[in-house]
């Protein structure tokens, strides 16, 4: 399934004119190799992003110019290898290929243990002349005449190449006649023509043709897979989709990817396609250390899908400015308020098409290759819908926020931990509950009363987490919610009562010891198990309260004296015995609404007074 849509996605790509074309592959180049028409190198220039020239070494390596930051330019070379071992490609790019010289320190030498220098440069020099043989342009023959000429061992201390130093085991080039920079040798017509002639026999000798598993033609298979790049802990290199190591994988006689059945030509489209997906911040971002790929189908009219996805999946990016998120978040947060989030109303709001198919991908690294941990596909007005109503779950109070997923994760953990690890499956399927509005994972409302208990604080995430958990369950139970966002007087609730009398006996106590603020106060001592067992706490807790009474003026021992006879006339017969996991949920959200709602009217008295 998934390269299947990746290899749509290439489709709607060339459509748009975004993709590169067939035998051609794309390079980050640091320098221009300026050579003369004899093959004497002339310089060695580096290139900004749009290939001008920035800093020229001189031979005693001292830059003519400022220093700036080091940039490359983005160059379409033919065809890039992706085999392993030694093998060069046309019109090469690589430093030990061109040169044939290992930096050891600040020094340039051809020794290695493997011999691998001598072996690049020879087979570069065999690879390029064989392919130039017969081509006359200047800089082709400037080029011919650097392969012939160039003598490694000889180059040791070539001034160009130590005024790059350090930077020549990680840097790309490309060849340039001396003085003119805008005359590239990968540009020639003659070299694109011959190129362009080569590749166009589709199938050679060496090709394995068999019914490909995606297309079902025949067709030639692909040996090895190209490298996927940008994907969180990844290989720098690269790692690979499909590829079989081992030959316990193998069957039927079969060696590497002819295993897979996979054509070079989905091959090379797939692995295009989600390069290409990988390559910025719009269609990718993280769940703890697993990468999330997502793209619209349709092409680039329906980019702005992706930008939805990634605010409020998870808080943005880079790429998007923070206007623009604000204004998304503001805007669907607020069509969210209502009872009902429809996809009818939302793609009427913001002009999305809702039947556009939309795909999520999870990746992780294994190894030298990436593993496929969910993919997901739905309509993108379902999907937005769903969303919507997460948003719309996680809010508590007056105050409309949003709530990404990396705000759930961090509540998750303890504030004074540094290096505490959440489990990626709970975070997995944190994530698929929003993406298809199916109710949480208990093991979320469980992790997070925990936390609460354990650190002794509920805070606006928290609360409205626990809250989401709660009422999402009893709506796909068709019961009805009974949790409110602010505090809710009418809800008779054992549990919600239980905690709201928590808060207000806190609060009698701070009261009491002001204007001194308490080292230590009942929510410290007895909240985790007021909150387990109410029967067992509540009982002392209100015998003490008395106490604290005592100190309040009149007025306020009357208004907090009626709120606890209140309160306690609502649970009927007594404090419950032991409350559920779902129950002690609901005492959270009690203390919470009630808590914040003193906050509410302290504020209040405080304006009021100025």
């Amino acid at each position: 399934m998934l390269i299947n849509a990746l290899c749509d996605y290439y489709d709607e790509l060339e459509r748009d004119g975004e993709v590169i074309p067939k035998g051609y592959s794309e390079q980050d180049v640091h320098y221009l190799i300026c050579l003369k028409p004899d093959g004497v190198i002339d310089s060695i220039i580096t290139v900004d992003v749009d290939g001008d020239e920035q800093t020229s070494k001189s031979p005693e390596g001292k830059n003519s110019k400022k220093k700036k930051s080091r940039k490359t330019r983005r160059i379409r070379f033919p065809q890039r290898t992706e085999k392993p071992g030694i093998e060069s490609n046309i019109i090469e790019h690589r430093p030990l290929y061109i040169f044939g010289l290992n930096l050891d320190g600040d020094t340039f030498t051809t020794e290695d243990k493997t011999g691998k220098a001598k072996k690049s440069n020879a087979a570069f020099k065999e690879a390029n002349l064989s392919f130039i043989e017969g081509l006359d342009s200047p800089i082709i023959n400037a080029y011919r005449n650097f392969i012939q000429n160039w003598i490694p061992e000889n180059e040791t201390e070539n001034p160009y190449l130590k005024g790059i130093g350090k930077a020549y085991k990680n840097s790309y080039f490309a060849f340039c006649l001396s003085g003119q920079p805008d005359i590239l040798l990968h540009e020639d017509p003659l070299i694109k023509a011959k190129w362009e002639s080569v590749n166009t026999n589709e199938v050679s000798d060496d090709d394995v043709l068999a019914q490909c598993a995606v297309t079902g033609r025949k067709l030639p298979i692909a040996q090895l897979h190209k490298k996927i790049k940008g994907i969180n802990g990844g290989q720098p290199s690269g790692t690979v989709l499909v590829g079989f190591n081992e030959t316990a994988y193998c069957s039927y006689g079969n060696d590497q990817s002819y295993n897979s059945n996979i054509s070079k030509e989905v091959m090379n489209k797939y692995t295009f396609a989600l390069n290409n997906l990988l390559s910025g911040k719009k269609h990718r971002n993280l769940i703890d250390d697993m990468t999330v790929v997502f793209w619209a189908t349709g092409g680039k009219k329906n980019t702005e899908c992706s930008d939805w996805a990634n605010v409020l999946m998870f808080g943005g990016n880079d790429e998007i400015d923070d206007k623009k998120v604000d204004d998304m978040l503001k805007s669907i947060l607020n069509s969210a308020e209502d009872s009902t989030v429809t996809e009818d109303k939302l793609s009427s709001l913001y002009k999305i098409d809702k039947n556009i198919d939309f795909y999520i991908v999870g990746l992780k690294p294994n190894a030298s290759r990436v593993s496929q941990k969910f993919i997901y596909r739905r309509k993108f007005g379902q999907i937005l819908a769903c969303i919507a109503q997460h948003q719309k779950d996680m809010q508590i109070g007056d105050e409309t926020r949003s709530v990404p997923l990396w705000i759930i994760k961090n509540e998750l953990k303890s504030p004074k931990s540094k290096n505490e690890q959440i489990d990626a499956s709970l975070m997995s399927a944190i994530f698929k509950s929003i993406i298809f509005g199916t109710p949480y994972p208990d093991y979320l409302l469980s992790t997070l009363l925990r936390r609460i208990k354990t650190d002794k604080s509920i805070n606006r995430v928290r609360a409205g987490a626990v809250k989401a958990c709660i009422n999402r369950k009893s709506r796909f139970k068709n019961n009805k919610e009974e949790l409110k966002l602010a505090l809710d007087k009418e809800n008779k609730n054992e549990a919600y009562l239980c905690g709201r009398l928590f808060a207000v006996l806190q609060k009698i106590q701070e009261n009491a010891a002001a204007p001194a603020k308490l080292n230590r106060t009942i929510k410290d001592s007895y909240f985790a198990s007021a909150a387990s067992k109410p029967a067992l706490v509540f009982p002392k807790l209100i015998t003490l309260s008395q106490n604290h009474i005592k100190k309040l003026s009149e007025g306020n021992a009357v208004f907090f004296n009626k709120l606890v006879e209140e309160i306690i006339g609502k649970l009927g017969v007594g404090f419950p015995e032991t409350l559920t996991l779902t129950e002690q949920g609901k005492f959270m959200i009690g203390y919470y609404h009630q808590d914040q709602d003193f906050y509410k009217k302290n504020e209040t008295e405080t304006e009021e007074e100025n």
